[in-house]
C-alpha cells in the first residue's frame, strides 16, 4: 500500500507542489489584501492590486524553484512571461470583485476568498502550459 501511495506522490509531484505553493501564494495574497484593507483602509480594488503584486513576486520564486524546477537561464524573460500570464488572472479577479462586491454588494472578504479558488486554477494552467513549459 505504501509503495502505491509513494508512486502516486511521485507521479503527481508537480501538482502536489503546486497546491502547496499555490496555497502559500494565496495566503500571501489574502494577508496583504486584509492588511491593506484594515490597516491602510485601501479601497478593495487597490488592495487587490497591491496583494497581487506581492503574491506574484512570491509565486514566481516559489514556482521556479519548487514546482517547475526551472533551469531557464533567461530569468528576465521567464519572469516577465510569468507576470504577463498572471495579469490575466489579476484582471479576472479584479473584474469579478467589481461585479460581486461593487454591483452585488457581497462582502469583499467573502468574495476575495471565493474567487481565490478560480485564480489558483487559472494560475496553474498558465504556469504549466505557458511560463514553465518543458522544451
Amino acid at each position: 500500500m505504501f509503495t502505491r501511495i509513494k508512486a502516486l506522490i511521485v507521479f503527481y509531484r508537480s501538482e502536489i507542489a503546486y497546491l502547496i505553493v499555490g496555497g502559500l501564494t494565496t495566503l500571501v495574497n489574502l494577508a496583504v489584501y486584509f492588511l491593506s484593507r484594515e490597516l491602510f483602509q485601501l479601497h478593495y480594488i487597490s488592495a487587490n492590486v497591491l496583494a497581487w503584486v506581492v503574491a506574484v513576486l512570491f509565486a514566481y520564486i516559489a514556482n521556479r524553484i519548487w514546482v517547475f524546477h526551472s533551469k531557464n537561464a533567461n530569468i528576465l524573460i521567464e519572469f516577465w512571461t510569468f507576470v504577463l500570464s498572471r495579469i490575466f488572472s489579476m484582471l479576472l479577479e479584479t473584474g469579478l470583485l467589481f461585479i460581486v462586491v461593487g454591483i452585488l454588494n457581497i462582502n469583499d472578504y467573502v468574495a476575495k476568498i471565493a474567487i481565490a479558488v478560480l485564480v489558483v486554477v487559472c494560475n496553474y494552467i498558465t504556469g504549466k502550459w505557458i511560463v514553465f513549459k518543458r522544451k
